[in-house]
């Protein structure tokens, strides 16, 4: 079966539509649009595919009732529209989906709550229970409260990482292109891309910026295919009706591996920062990176910021170049005393408590090729 057929018999998808989608040129809802919109993802759902949409435009949506006529530079500005534009964002879905008796439910999410373990589980969880329920899940990042330390900084990754939480089938992205192309559309000579199934068929693309009102752009989009692990979808909204029932438009990223990687280590990889470093000698980066062993204290050289037990944590070399993401075992001024030691010795002269890894190699992920 093609990746285009996977689409078209999808059981769970996640779509996701920037704001330009959403938006007239004023930055204000665009009722219309939502509501086309709306006739797709209601139509697949009534075909059988259970539809998680993650929808941007919060801020975007707030600008005319503001009376901006540009996205704000600044934090709070941006934060105020978002408060504004969100709830009339919601309750423009709310409406235009009422029409086909569908009822839907508000999740917003921040970076920090994919980073936090816990706060990822409950999200899991609650995204899985609004399904169970035939509640069409909406997803936004919660803009009213996202800082500048802790946001996605786009919904395409946000969108990808939804897709892992929910365990989607498929992923489609809608943009304000139509395609991706290998260089700015509007300039002659680029070259439309129907398929990406490897790195490769990158080479000599120029990935452009944000637009008028969102913050993305072509490189966000590509690397949420990467992240996303299975069949994704690029298009616009005009040809959204199509995409979603697996014909071919936009452009098509393949998986380039088969294998799902679980969602832990996608997590740890793509929806984390490191709240300090870990270093560490040579044997220990080939036992991590290529062996896929556990980091033991014997291999530390060196601990770097203040993070607790349960944080995530950058490991790198000598030279500084991350090379994993894990859960630590231990508070950052622990580590020192445990430098150079083995596990026997620790649990001899400071109890059993410490026969015990530095990270587990279960709660690690490695970030380099090995």
């Amino acid at each position: 079966m093609t990746e285009r057929a996977e689409i078209a018999k999808a059981r769970r998808i996640v779509v996701k539509a920037g704001s330009s989608s959403l938006t007239t040129p004023q930055g204000t809802i665009d009722a219309a649009r939502i509501d086309a919109l709306v006739d797709v993802l209601a139509a697949r759902r009534d075909a059988g595919a259970e539809i998680v949409f993650v929808s941007s435009g919060a801020i975007a949506a707030g600008l005319g009732p503001l009376g901006l006529t540009r996205r704000p530079s600044d934090l709070a500005t941006q934060q105020a529209a978002a408060s504004v534009g969100q709830g009339a964002l919601f309750a423009r879905y709310t409406s235009s989906f009422a029409r086909y008796g569908v009822t839907v439910g508000q999740v917003l999410l921040t970076a920090d709550d994919m980073m936090r373990r816990s706060h990822h589980r409950n999200a899991q969880r609650t995204l899985a229970q609004l399904l169970a329920l035939g509640v069409l899940p909406i997803v936004n990042e919660n803009d009213t409260v996202a800082t500048d330390e802790i946001r996605f900084g786009d919904n395409d990754r946000l969108a990808a990482l939804v897709a892992h939480l929910t365990r989607a089938d498929a992923l489609v992205l809608l943009s304000d292109v139509d395609a991706l192309y290998t260089g700015d559309p509007r300039q002659p000579g680029a070259r439309r891309i129907t398929d990406v199934r490897s790195p490769a068929d990158l080479d000599g693309v120029e990935l452009g910026g944000s637009g008028r009102v969102g913050t993305g752009g072509m490189v966000t989009k590509v690397e949420a295919a990467r992240i996303a692990g299975i069949p994704v979808v690029l298009t616009n909204a005009a040809s959204a009706a199509r995409a979603v029932a697996g014909d071919r438009v936009g452009t098509l990223f393949h998986p380039v591996d088969d294998r799902r990687r679980a969602t832990r280590h996608l997590w740890l990889a793509h929806a984390t920062t490191g709240q300090g470093r870990i270093v560490l000698d040579p044997g220990a980066v080939d036992a991590v990176v290529r062996r896929g062993k556990s980091l033991l204290p014997a291999g530390v050289t060196g601990v770097e910021g203040d993070f607790a037990a349960g944080d995530p944590v950058d490991l790198c070399g000598a030279d500084g170049r991350v090379v994993a993401r894990g859960l630590a075992n231990y508070d950052a001024s622990e580590i020192p005393e445990l430098m150079g030691r083995s596990t026997r010795w620790l649990a001899r002269e400071l109890g059993a408590e410490y026969e015990r890894e530095i990270i587990h190699r279960d709660h690690l992920v490695v970030l380099t090729d090995r």
